[in-house]
């Protein structure tokens, strides 16, 4: 059962000010996915979680300062856009499903991935110096054309330097 629309408006809002688009039916993702190629996309998988409050969504407006940006910048809500979150985590085959999570993709593939365990626990200016990394390295002239490098969601154990664990 999805969260009630009076909760989740304010965090929906927190994102959509800044010029992220919500994807809110599986035929949105689907076009969303179907613009990719070429261009590079930064996905959020909002949630009413504390840490989406206190960190992921800050991280998100922190980063738009660089400057270096995606192409687009798109979310879903977990717990209440069930449909088009879950068609936006098929386009995801092999990374867990999590909220919040970001991906960076290019031509509609993950280059670069924080998921909830990369979130909680974590300032959001941590994270949004993470997102500025993987903005310089795969957004504007000169970026890498490559496929997800080896990081934390594939290699738990190397978590980036600016992670605290909360345990």
């Amino acid at each position: 059962m999805p969260y009630p629309e009076p909760l989740v408006a304010p965090m929906r809002a927190e994102l959509t000010s800044f010029g992220v688009k919500e994807m809110r039916t599986s035929q949105e993702v689907d076009q969303v996915f179907a613009d990719a190629d070429g261009k590079t996309m930064l996905l959020i998988v909002n949630s009413v979680c504390g840490c989406a409050a206190a960190n992921a969504r800050p991280a998100v407006r922190m980063a738009l300062q660089a400057p270096h940006q995606p192409d687009s910048m798109v979310t879903v809500f977990a717990g209440q856009d069930m449909d088009a979150t879950a068609r936006t985590r098929q386009y995801l085959a092999g990374i867990p499903p999590s909220s919040p999570f970001m991906a960076l993709l290019k031509d509609g593939d993950p280059v670069f991935v924080l998921e909830r365990r990369n979130i909680e626990g974590r300032s959001a200016s941590a994270i949004a110096m993470d997102l500025v990394g993987a903005f310089q390295k795969f957004c504007g002239e000169g970026s890498d054309n490559v496929a997800m490098e080896a990081t934390e969601s594939t290699h738990p154990e190397a978590m980036p330097s600016t992670f605290r664990s909360i345990l």
